[in-house]
């Protein structure tokens, strides 16, 4: 977790590779490339309100959710912050920072009791070193998923854009 977030967080065993098997993140991974990502990877403990990351911040690590819920917040322009996500078992976040050194997009908190792994961007470096094959086929999961969810704001923003048509402009946007 990052220097400026909240941390009320305790660190546990790390995770075996049965936890690790049904999280789309890993999916494609053998039994030994599984073993090799769970040798250094931190796992942590979560109590309701704990930052995990803070939007802004700059950072080189995303999390995995094992248990519990957290909330993805942004700050709009007037300074109000606002859901955008809920995220539980499974999803993961933060991932953005591995790929790019952009600031953080987003704020993330637990809002229940919460179980997360740590995956930092050296320790990606170590799974490519050791294993090309598995480093690509998690880099390609993040793909997907970063596809998928921008195919979700996609038809957000077209659905908005319909709505500004049918109530501003009172006609319904021309066909595309």
């Amino acid at each position: 977790m990052s220097e400026n977030a909240v941390i009320d967080a305790r660190r546990v065993p790390r995770p075996n590779i049965e936890q690790l098997r049904d999280i789309g993140l890993f999916g494609g991974l053998n039994d030994a490339a599984l073993e090799a990502v769970t040798e250094d990877i931190e796992s942590i403990d979560l109590v309701p309100g704990t930052v995990v990351m803070r939007e802004g911040e700059h950072a080189r690590e995303m999390f995995v959710v094992l248990s519990g819920e957290l909330e993805v917040l942004r700050r709009s322009r007037g300074g109000a912050e606002g859901r955008v996500a809920l995220l539980g078992p499974g999803s993961w976040f933060g991932e953005m920072s591995i790929l790019d050194t952009q600031p953080r997009s987003a704020t993330v908190q637990s809002v229940a009791q919460a179980r997360v792994l740590k995956l930092s961007a050296e320790h990606l470096d170590r799974l490519y070193r050791r294993d090309q094959k598995a480093y690509l086929m998690v880099v390609l999961n993040i793909a997907r998923e970063l596809s998928r969810r921008l195919r979700v704001a996609d038809g957000m923003i077209s659905g908005f854009l319909d709505a500004i048509y049918d109530q501003n402009l009172g006609f319904s946007r021309p066909p595309r």
